[in-house]
């Protein structure tokens, strides 16, 4: 797996341990050999990628920027092929406010947001479609269940 991090919010993360999360998410699904980047941005800058890329003017937890024209499903591609994913960008802001409003750690949101990011890349969706919005948090479940096996 080729993965860029980098952290532009002055909120702090352990990159080593997201290395590792990402990792174990994309092994479920069967992406573990593929490219990705995260960006930890504060809920300014990802207001403004939220207003230039979806056209909404305001915050958001976490945005996606898939390279796939398509995904059907996530056996695809193959195990072992490499495949660029795209970008995967999370306010720790935002992260923190919902961890402390859904009453779990920060950590737990940032992964949960990561799962989500994710899946966007490989196609999976929740808007406009509930047979898809359901597969997706069947998905996210699954993924969060087997991180702590």
């Amino acid at each position: 797996m080729e993965l860029l991090i980098q952290n532009r919010s002055r909120l702090k993360i352990d990159l080593k341990k997201i290395k590792r999360w990402v990792s174990l998410i994309l092994k479920k699904p069967g992406y573990q050999d593929s490219e990705i980047s995260i960006l930890f941005v504060d809920d300014e800058e990802i207001r403004v990628l939220n207003k230039n890329y979806r056209g909404k003017d305001r915050t958001t937890d976490v945005l996606s920027f898939s390279q796939l024209e398509e995904v059907k499903n996530s056996k695809l591609q193959t195990p072992n092929s490499e495949l660029l994913l795209g970008d995967v960008v999370i306010s720790l802001e935002t992260a923190k406010r919902q961890a402390k409003k859904r009453g779990h750690s920060f950590e737990k949101e940032v992964f949960i947001l990561l799962t989500h990011g994710i899946l966007h890349l490989l196609g999976y969706d929740h808007e406009g479609n509930r047979k898809m919005a359901h597969e997706m948090r069947r998905m996210e479940r699954e993924i969060i269940e087997f991180s702590h096996e």
